[in-house]
């Protein structure tokens, strides 16, 4: 059985955690993804590097209002369809990361390029088919193996100091 939301530590349990758990998964993204997938289309070298160092924060931003404004109210609504009351923590965090990835890698492959190339053109539609598999590729594996144990990690150790430090107080 699912164990209640707030019984649950890996998660954010209020929207000031959401916005830590954003922040942390939000910044780790954009610092892998964006260089693995400008070094992928440019080669790998330090110049590369250094001009995709100028975009992060626009990407980072992007990346704050795509999640907040879209990708996240978009999942949410199509979540319970996919989501039996039976599935365990790891499946929903699973299904939620494929979920999320999808609908951001899709929108980032084009609004990515116009970033990148700081012009607004039909070049990423064009060559959509090409890029949004591995970009899509790329975004799963760090979200699933990096990103999200990192933020799921802090929120795990935040609330074990807020249960210690209550059980302190109420001694």
């Amino acid at each position: 059985m699912a164990l209640p939301v707030q019984a649950e530590t890996r998660l954010p349990r209020n929207a000031k955690e959401g916005a830590l758990f954003l922040l942390i998964v939000s910044i780790i993204s954009v610092n892998t993804i964006a260089p693995l997938i400008v070094g992928l289309e440019r080669g790998f070298s330090r110049e590369v590097y250094l001009e995709t160092l100028k975009i992060i924060p626009v990407m980072w931003v992007i990346v704050v209002l795509l999640v907040t404004l879209v990708a996240g109210p978009l999942v949410d609504k199509v979540m319970p369809a996919f989501v039996g009351q039976t599935d365990g923590f790891n499946a929903r965090v699973l299904l939620n990361i494929v979920m999320h990835v999808t609908v951001l890698s899709m929108l980032l492959t084009i609004i990515g390029t116009w970033v990148g190339t700081k012009t607004i053109s039909l070049l990423p539609f064009q060559r959509f088919f090409h890029t949004w598999p591995r970009n899509f590729g790329i975004a799963f594996w760090i979200e699933l193996l990096i990103a999200q144990p990192i933020a799921r990690l802090a929120m795990k150790s935040m609330h074990a100091r807020q249960v210690s430090k209550s059980e302190r107080t109420s001694l």
